[in-house]
């Protein structure tokens, strides 16, 4: 189940903290930045059998689009899209377990995505599956 991780932020004279203290990262192998080129750029589809990532906006803003897929060698163009959006000032981790495609475009410019994930990287030949950005057209909103 996709789920939201909820976290905060405490101010004081010297600044902030932002924290997210219920995210457990004991399942974390990795982790990567994400800075699309502008706002227009879509990523997406893509998606893992065997691995799952949790969704974290260091700057700016995201649109996290979701699919499950249904068939790994034939999925359904006509899957539903479930939409995020993630916002820095949010501080929440959106966790997408296993089974699920993801597409996101930067909501602002200069957003910052880090992405967490369960596997090593030499994992990643072995669960990578595509599908161009058109490919799933039933949007959920």
């Amino acid at each position: 189940m996709v789920n939201n991780i909820l976290g905060g932020i405490a101010k004081d004279q010297r600044g902030q903290i932002r924290f997210v203290n219920d995210f457990d990262m004991t399942q974390v192998k990795r982790f990567y930045i994400i800075k699309n080129a502008d706002t227009e750029l879509v990523r997406g589809w893509r998606a893992h059998r065997m691995e799952q990532r949790w969704f974290y906006v260091l700057s700016g803003a995201f649109a996290v689009d979701l699919v499950k897929v249904d068939n790994w060698d034939n999925a359904s163009p006509n899957l539903p899209i479930e939409r995020h959006v993630l916002r820095a000032q949010e501080n929440q981790i959106l966790h997408v377990p296993v089974g699920y495609g993801t597409a996101f475009q930067a909501m602002e410019p200069d957003s910052e995505l880090l992405v967490f994930a369960d596997f090593g990287i030499e994992n990643a030949v072995n669960d990578n599956y595509t599908w161009p950005k058109e490919y799933f057209v039933h949007r959920k909103d």
